[in-house]
């Protein structure tokens, strides 16, 4: 058995080694030695084939003159061409011969000193070709030029080929970055294509005024800023806005992702920041737009990306190149970054990136805008209503909401509608967040009852507690990674959360757990991704938001987590026993928030089972539905703001 799978290895790695040349992975001389191999192959095939023709060709027989004398006095002969010293015979039947005659002497001379008749010679027709065309010396001279003429040809393809990998070699060290023409009407972008981000687009304004009229600025003695540093989550339109500055402005726009300048040569990355700086000089007024700057942009000295010194070496030419030797009066650079924390100080300093542009996520309004600019050339039907679908997609960014519409559509030409509904709009907001339904998941009977009892928990802690979120949605059907959830969507948004809602959102999170342990006696798996997301929460109090009494007013963590992704490599900012009071302090909140919840599921059992039976029955329960179950059980439905939760 053994020997047969090291066979069966051996096989694979062939086939693997034979697709991998295929693909021409191997040395770039490979490559040129064979077609050098080809090249004489090809040269070697016209040959014989020339030789084989003109060897054909030489066959015809070839008679002397006296031969010939004899023959045209017999009346064999019908007609002879002279072409300079070669005759062609034709015979009376047809049989065509060769021969010579004398150099210099005229044929029918020859043919009387032969002693052929007068009468014999009449009767043979003589023609003589002109052997001055062009025809003639081409074919006196192509058996020595047209060989000549192909190795010419050969030598330049192969020196072609050496120059193009030349001249690869030579532009290593060259920019990659694309430019955007500014008179391109196609891939032109303005502010009008960019909704929401009011206060960024009026902070840029002012760069795009400086483009335009640069006079303005310098007459009064101010000096535009050199530098915009682009911040937002992803999705929120960073690059979107970079391209809509040059294209307000009518300038050229280069643009290029942060990790395009580092390689595994050294000083790659610094030669092509400054190939970038030297095409945008030439293009003034132009922008650079350098996405994801925090791939070359880390702070300096942190270890972090391997040891490799080449990152450094790129940081601080682009350092030089903003804020050098030579001032760049028309060439400003702008820069997108999600992870503004682990930037260089000496990149955010005054007089390179001056200012710092804030994205924000989308609110509802700026949300109903970016639907409407995707929804310009989408057929809708009447029923769809754009402001419904802002205020059901908090959190949402600008790449969501147009995943969200692209969604939409998809689900109305698979069902070969020619508008799209409202209702396909719907399904596409829980597949942007959860996935796609997973119909095909057929649970067992008792699965589908934990899940429904799951479920129904989460709904009914969050229905009781006052600083819970509204529930809008329960389901069991399964979708994504989850085999169902509970989604809660708010009345209005708010940039703060408090300790009293944490809390609750604490309590929520963990019902579908307390409902297992109370109800079933045991516990699944289902609730772990419920118990990672509140532990965290609970984490995030502590050690960030200076939510615990014990702890007191102290932020122990950065925002962005460890500090091995920001400041410097260590381990902690704190020292073991801290620790160990963070630890507790987590426990006690999360063993809180259980006794909570308990206590909620055990004086509200008939509601549970009352939302458990009719999920087993329907698989989905809507808003309206739920609240009518609440108010019949002495419950009063409660509005608070958003928040989706994943069962």
């Amino acid at each position: 058995m053994r020997d047969k799978m090291t066979d069966q290895l051996k096989k694979t790695k062939k086939i693997i080694i034979s697709k991998t040349s295929k693909k021409g992975g191997g040395p770039p001389g490979r490559g040129l030695l064979g077609q050098a191999l080809l090249a004489l192959i090809v040269f070697l095939v016209l040959a014989s084939a020339y030789s084989l023709f003109s060897g054909i060709s030489k066959k015809v027989e070839e008679i002397s003159l006296s031969e010939l004398a004899s023959q045209i006095s017999a009346g064999q002969i019908s007609e002879i061409t002279v072409n300079g010293d070669e005759l062609g015979i034709t015979y009376a039947d047809g049989t065509k011969k060769v021969s010579k005659k004398e150099a210099g002497t005229a044929l029918t001379t020859t043919l009387k000193n032969y002693e052929v008749p007068v009468e014999a010679l009449s009767k043979v027709k003589v023609e003589v070709e002109n052997n001055q065309g062009f025809l003639f010396w081409f074919g006196s001279l192509a058996p020595i030029i047209l060989p000549i003429l192909f190795i010419i040809f050969v030598l330049w393809f192969l020196s072609r080929q050496v120059k193009g990998a030349g001249m690869q070699a030579f532009s290593f060290g060259q920019s990659k970055a694309r430019l955007t023409n500014p008179n391109d009407a196609k891939s032109r972008v303005t502010f009008k294509d960019v909704a929401g981000a009011r206060e960024a687009k009026e902070e840029l304004r002012e760069i795009v005024d400086f483009l335009k009229n640069p006079k303005k600025f310098l007459d009064i003695g101010a000096r535009i800023p050199k530098g915009i540093l682009l911040m937002g989550a992803p999705g929120t339109g960073k690059t979107l806005l970079a391209r809509a500055v040059a294209g307000e402005a009518g300038v050229s726009f280069f643009s290029i992702s942060g990790s395009e300048f580092v390689e595994m040569f050294v000083g790659v990355g610094a030669s092509r920041v400054r190939d970038l700086f030297d095409m945008a000089k030439k293009a003034s007024p132009a922008i650079i737009f350098v996405d994801e700057i925090d791939a070359v942009g880390r702070v300096r000295g942190a270890g972090v990306g391997g040891g490799n010194d080449e990152r450094e070496q790129t940081l601080n030419q682009i350092l030089v190149e903003m804020d050098g030797f030579e001032p760049n009066e028309k060439v400003i650079v702008m820069a997108a970054t999600n992870r503004p924390d682990v930037l260089d100080p000496a990149l955010l300093r005054p007089g390179r990136f001056d200012r710092r542009v804030t994205l924000d996520m989308p609110d509802r309004r700026d949300r109903e805008e970016i639907l409407a600019i995707h929804a310009r050339k989408k057929p809708f039907a009447e029923d769809v209503n754009l402001p419904l679908i802002a205020e059901r997609t908090p959190g949402f960014s600008g790449a969501d909401l147009s995943s969200l519409m692209n969604e939409g559509a998809i689900l109305a030409a698979r069902e070969n509608r020619i508008t799209i509904a409202q209702f396909d709009l719907i399904r596409s907001i829980e597949k942007v967040m959860l996935g796609p339904e997973r119909r095909s998941h057929i649970l067992s009977r008792r699965e589908k009852e934990l899940t429904a009892f799951h479920e129904a928990g989460h709904a009914v802690i969050a229905s009781v507690l006052p600083y819970a979120d509204p529930v809008h949605k329960i389901t069991i059907i399964s979708r994504g990674r989850a085999l169902g959830y509970v989604l809660k969507l708010p009345l209005e948004e708010n940039k703060l959360q408090s300790k009293k809602e944490f809390l609750d959102d604490i309590a929520v999170g963990l019902g579908g757990y307390v409902v297992e342990k109370n109800i079933f006696n045991d516990i699944s798996t289902g609730p772990s991704n419920d118990l990672q997301v509140t532990t965290a929460l609970a984490r995030d109090m502590v050690t960030k938001y200076g939510m615990s009494e014990k702890m007191g007013p102290i932020a122990l963590e950065a925002p962005s987590g460890k500090p091995l992704y920001g400041v410097g490599v260590g381990d902690k900012e704190y020292s073991e026993q801290v620790g160990a009071q963070i630890d507790a302090e987590v426990s006690k909140i999360m063993n809180d928030a259980m006794k909570k919840a308990e206590k909620i599921i055990k004086d509200h059992g008939k509601i549970l089972d009352a939302i458990a039976k009719r999920l087993i029955e329907v698989e989905t329960i809507e808003q309206k539905e739920f609240e009518e179950i609440l108010v019949a059980h002495g419950i009063k439905p409660k509005k608070k703001k958003d928040i989706e939760h994943q069962g």
